[in-house]
């Protein structure tokens, strides 16, 4: 239990909140830990969920699949991530999308309706819990927003131009790692892997961009590539 306090502590949904607190949020909460391995189902579409599943370990994908196979990665979940917080909040509401652990990872379930109801002591750590789950939310929120500009674009290279300046500006510098392999970056973008890769070699030839598997450097000036 020792371990995971400690891991908790460095989540978004507990900033601010000491161990010895967060180990009294958990007697109230009642959490549930689960691993999974690499490609496991932790949660399908259909499902109605009350928990929200925070990441100890590993990393999870959201996706979505269609009538005829095609996948579309709505987002990603790493260690101290959460994930369908919007569904539980949503009681009854069946999930469209779908839950896979993109490789080995560890899961911490919690239900939302013991987050958000309020003991009789009104704890100021656990109201410093609910701030933070919102803060969450609105965070996803203007995430979803970003992806949906970048999808709104008409090319694929408009896409992952799109993408890419995003992911410049979020982590402040022009060399930065991207949470996806390529599979799951055209998922993503909702293009044909085939095709981005095809872009992603031409723009390294004009000197846009260069690549190494998920790290990636972009430039200002073509005459620094």
């Amino acid at each position: 239990m020792g371990d995971m306090i400690e891991r908790l502590q460095h989540c978004a949904l507990f900033a601010g909140i000491t161990q010895q607190e967060i180990e009294a949020l958990l007697g109230c909460l009642r959490p549930v830990r689960r691993t999974y391995p690499k490609d496991a189902v932790i949660w399908h579409e259909g499902e109605r969920v009350q928990s929200v599943g925070l990441v100890l370990s590993g990393r999870a994908v959201i996706l979505r699949d269609d009538f005829w196979g095609n996948r579309s990665i709505l987002g990603e979940s790493a260690a101290g991530d959460l994930f369908g917080e919007s569904y539980a909040c949503a009681p009854g509401t069946p999930l469209t999308v779908s839950v896979i652990a993109a490789e080995d990872c560890e899961v911490l379930f919690i239900n939302i309706a013991q987050a958000l109801t309020m003991c009789t002591h009104v704890c100021a750590f656990h109201v410093r819990l609910v701030n933070n789950l919102m803060h969450i939310l609105a965070g996803k929120n203007l995430m979803l927003s970003r992806k949906i500009d970048h999808l709104s674009r008409r090319t694929t290279r408009e896409k992952l131009l799109a993408y890419l300046s995003d992911q410049a500006e979020a982590q402040g510098s022009s060399s930065f790692d991207i949470p996806f392999n390529r599979q799951e970056l055209a998922d993503y973008l909702s293009v044909d892997r085939s095709a981005l890769s095809q872009v992603l070699s031409c723009m390294k030839r004009e000197g846009l961009l260069d690549f190494q598997r998920s790290h990636f450097t972009l430039f200002t000036d073509r005459s620094e590539s």
